[in-house]
């Protein structure tokens, strides 16, 4: 990753993942298929957009470190691959060092 607005994009993202780390702890206990809204995280500053998910599906994203939920169209192919795609929303997949950033800033252990 070249281009420090690149970097800059993947630590925007990696920080409105701590957004939606601290509304999943808020909604606990909830069942796992009740519909919650999450930030849209990607790199866009202005985007304020809140995406529908389960909390079954929102953990299955968070599995990997290196993935983020998005609202279509908002992902950036020059650090992530869109892995899965649903009309409601996206989950990318960050690449390079994008991913490292991603791997070294995911709030989880």
């Amino acid at each position: 990753m070249d281009e420090p607005s690149e970097l800059h994009a993947a630590a925007n993202e990696a920080v409105l993942r701590k957004v939606n780390e601290a509304i999943e702890r808020g909604l606990r206990p909830v069942e796992e298929d009740a519909h919650a809204g999450f930030r849209c995280e990607c790199s866009r500053l202005e985007c304020a957009v809140f995406l529908a998910l389960t909390l079954r599906d929102y953990e299955r994203v968070r599995a990997g470190s290196r993935r983020f939920v998005m609202t279509p169209g908002h992902e950036n192919p020059t650090i992530e691959t869109v892995v899965e795609q649903t009309p409601d929303y996206v989950v990318v997949e960050k690449r390079g060092d994008a991913g490292q950033l991603a791997d070294a800033r995911d709030p989880r252990p």
